[in-house]
Formats: C-alpha cells, sequence, structure tokens
C-alpha cells in the first residue's frame, strides 16, 4: 500500500496546471491568483488575446512575481513579424509564448532563434475544431494525421512545446519528445466551445506536462474547483 501511495503522490506532483484568466478585470485576476494557491499541484497563469490588449492587461502581467506566465498570442505571421513581436513582449519576462506551428518552419525557427529565455509553444490544430471544420477551411487531412504532420514540424524547429488536444498527446509523444500541453481540459462532458476533450486524469494518463483550464475552475467558487481538482487527480493517482 505505501508503494501505491509514494507512487500515487508522484504522480499528483506531476500534475502542472495553467489556469485560463480569461478576463478583463484585475480583480478578477487577483482573485484567480489568490484563491488558486495550493501544496498539491503547480499553478500556472494563462494569458490571452483578451486580458493581453487590454488597456491595463499589459502592464499588470509586467508586475507579477513567482508565477509561471504563460503569454497565448498565438502569433501567425511571416518570420519577421513574429520575430520582433517576441522581441517586444521580452520585457514582460513571459515564460511561455505560443506561435502557430501552421505561420511555416523558417517563422519557427525564426521565433525560436529570437526567443531568448522564453519557451516556444507550438499551436496545433486549435480544439475548437474537428475534421468536418477542417474541410470548410480546405485542410485535407483528418485532425490527427494533421497534428501528427505539426508535431513533426515543431520537432524539426526544435520548439520548446507543443500544444494540443489531450486526445492527440500519445500520437504527438512519438515524435515530439518536450513538454506537451493540452487545452480543452473538462470535469463533465460539457465541452462549451470546444470539440477535442478529456478529463484532467484522462489528459495526465496520455502523458500531458501541463493541462489547460478555464471556466471549469475560474467559475463559482475557485477554492472548491481547486479542491474538487485535486481530488480527482487524487483519485486516479491511487489507482
Amino acid at each position: 500500500n505505501s508503494r501505491f501511495q509514494r507512487n500515487g503522490k508522484k504522480k499528483l506532483m506531476k500534475s502542472k496546471v495553467f489556469i485560463a484568466c480569461d478576463t478583463t478585470k484585475i480583480k478578477k485576476i487577483r482573485e484567480i491568483i489568490s484563491k488558486t494557491k495550493n501544496s498539491k499541484i503547480k499553478i500556472g497563469l494563462k494569458f490571452g488575446l483578451e486580458f493581453l490588449n487590454s488597456k491595463t492587461g499589459r502592464a499588470y502581467i509586467s508586475k507579477i512575481k513567482n508565477k509561471t506566465i504563460f503569454a497565448d498570442l498565438k502569433l501567425h505571421d511571416i518570420p519577421n513579424t513574429c520575430a520582433s513581436a517576441i522581441n517586444a513582449i521580452k520585457d514582460l519576462k513571459v515564460d511561455y509564448l505560443t506561435i502557430h506551428i501552421s505561420s511555416g518552419l523558417e517563422a519557427l525557427k525564426v521565433a525560436k532563434k529570437a526567443s531568448g529565455k522564453i519557451k516556444i509553444v507550438g499551436v496545433t490544430i486549435l480544439t475548437s475544431l474537428n475534421n468536418n471544420a477542417l474541410k470548410e477551411i480546405g485542410f485535407d487531412k483528418d485532425v490527427k494525421k494533421l497534428v501528427l504532420h505539426q508535431a513533426r514540424l515543431a520537432s524539426k524547429a526544435r520548439l520548446d512545446a507543443i500544444v494540443c488536444s489531450a486526445q492527440e498527446v500519445k500520437l504527438v509523444k512519438k515524435v515530439f519528445k518536450k513538454e506537451i500541453i493540452t487545452p480543452g481540459i473538462r470535469f463533465s462532458s460539457k465541452t462549451n466551445d470546444q470539440k477535442r476533450t478529456l478529463t484532467p486524469k484522462q489528459a495526465i494518463s496520455n502523458g500531458a506536462n501541463w493541462l489547460v483550464m478555464g471556466r471549469d475552475i475560474t467559475k463559482g467558487n475557485i477554492q472548491k474547483n481547486i479542491k474538487k481538482l485535486i481530488d480527482h487527480l487524487n483519485k486516479w493517482s491511487k489507482v
């Protein structure tokens, strides 16, 4: 029994979660930071286009101390513009920054070269898209084949991490050996605007390094939601 407890604790401590701070309200961000504090799982903060483009967002991020900061800018542009954008955000001292893998190999390489201490994260097919949506856009490959193809490109560009659906982690790990970040993590089957989702324990079981969770944590009682997450992972880790 003690061996299982040790292994379970080890698995739980490996759990790392980026909380998606999808708001422009500083008061809400402060609440998220204070109420997600815990000793069981590592918490990072993910700021997307909404907060980073808000009037007070940039200034606020520059003042955050001792937190892992994920700037989810999803750069998607010509190589020179991607490099310039990375240089322009360096003063914020963020830890992770996203770029669409579909920007192309040259843009990915230039982004990596410009990144300095920032970890460059390649975004595969968005978790809001499924096979039907891809066909509408004009892609002739299905989701899994396209994600695998993009993961190979991210590996070739020597990116530091990759974003993919938790459903594709095992596939991606075959060709990409660094960190894997999985959005679309839900406690229940209610998917909202995501199409390819899994539960936290399924994602970690598949080999995800970081989970991204938003509304399931930030809506309602944040402390209760964090406890629910820890209990959810604890049950899994003791199996």
